[in-house]
């Protein structure tokens, strides 16, 4: 990408909704029909140790933004340990994440409702919203970023998925959940700190200045999920087909995700042969992703790779997906360094917070946006409350 100052000054409006739209399901559909295309022979999700990356050493540093290159290279995945969250901040998300969805009941849970969001925030039962259009089973809790949980205090300068200022995030009531709130302002402070250490390796991978996306990340956005997948009612073997989808097929919006899940398996990646890989919980790490955002940085050659979640055991599944953005007013483009003498980006300017936006709103029901649905789900609601 371009620096600010000399990237082009407008993207149409058009533009960034047909990429998020249109553009983002061809990719899909694309990843979905390679079938039986070699490369799976370079697929591996490798555990790549962090200690050395906050060495004051730039060689040490360089060394690991290396082995970042080759796995966002390969399958766009990697495990990351000692990352500096600690054990307790994990732990503690991850069991608010079981409170949220087995102590708040209907009604509470309805306070919170997306549907009253046109951001996307709050909580989202299965049937309001489905990324691939697939029947899916989860539940979900969504937050963004807030200058309170930023440990640099923020510049001030955060806005909204859609350029607006007020604080859009959805919280249960303090004597519903005690503490959560602050669980959740912690877990979300050593994340986001986390986050831009990263930025900082994929800068270095990338053979660029290790600062270079910094001012792109001064009120960043970043939305985070609380999510339950409920065991099937009847549990398969990993390999198996399933009818159960709890997330369906797609790949990551933002610049990339850092996922704590709990122990009970359910991500599978597609390989370059069209097969899925379940990915396998390591314990004490982040399972770690390239989004859209990264691979249109580099002209494809970070892979934001598909993939789905499919909950095949006798246990229930929760995660925290923490999708981490840049700055909502930025404008994403091919870097120069990512492009050969005469070679053409494969991928068209984008306004990061807009597009985040409309792929989300193409989630909810028919596609029409959160607020849009707002008449639509209250009638069918009432609907089935009346028959």
């Amino acid at each position: 990408m371009a620096t600010a100052d000399s990237i082009t000054p407008c993207v149409a409006d058009t533009t960034t909704f047909d990429e998020a739209r249109k553009g983002a399901s061809a990719y899909l559909q694309s990843r979905l029909a390679a079938k039986g295309q070699t490369g799976d022979e370079d697929f591996k999700l490798p555990i790549i140790d962090l200690a050395p990356s906050f060495s004051s050493s730039l060689a040490d540093r360089q060394a690991v933004a290396d082995e970042i290159l080759e796995a966002c290279t390969t399958s766009g995945f990697f495990y990351i340990k000692n990352h500096g969250v600690t054990e307790g901040s994990r732990s503690r998300v991850l069991q608010q994440a079981r409170r949220f969805f087995d102590e708040l009941n209907s009604k509470q849970k309805g306070e919170l409702h997306t549907r009253k969001s046109k951001l996307g925030l709050g909580y989202e039962p299965s049937e309001y919203t489905s990324i691939a259009g697939d029947q899916e089973l989860k539940e979900c809790f969504n937050f963004a970023y807030e200058e309170g949980f930023d440990k640099t205090g923020g510049d001030g300068l955060y806005r909204n998925l859609d350029g607006s200022k007020y604080n859009g995030n959805l919280w249960p009531k303090e004597e519903d959940l005690p503490g959560f709130y602050e669980v959740i302002k912690e877990y979300y402070g050593a994340v986001l700190d986390l986050a831009r250490h990263l930025f900082r390796l994929f800068a270095l991978s990338l053979s660029l200045p290790e600062t270079y996306f910094d001012h792109m990340t001064t009120h960043p956005g970043g939305i985070a999920r609380l999510l339950y997948y409920p065991p099937p009612k009847n549990p398969q073997p990993l390999a198996s087909p399933s009818e159960q989808i709890g997330l369906g097929a797609h790949s990551d919006y933002e610049c990339f995700t850092l996922l704590l899940t709990s122990a009970t398996p359910g991500l599978e990646i597609l390989k370059p042969s069209g097969e899925w890989h379940v990915a396998s919980h390591v314990p004490d790490t982040f399972l770690t992703n390239i989004a859209d955002f990264m691979m249109r940085w580099t002209n494809g050659l970070y892979k934001s790779t598909v993939h789905r979640v499919v909950n095949r055991g006798a246990e229930a599944r929760y995660s925290v997906p923490f999708f981490f953005s840049v700055n909502y007013d930025t404008v994403v483009e091919t870097l120069p360094t990512c492009l050969k003498e005469d070679e053409k980006s494969k991928w068209k300017p984008i306004r990061a917070g807009e597009y985040i936006l409309e792929r989300l709103n193409a989630t909810t029901k028919d596609g029409a946006g959160f607020l849009e649905n707002e008449a639509v789900f209250d009638k069918q609601k009432e609907e089935n409350e009346s028959e």
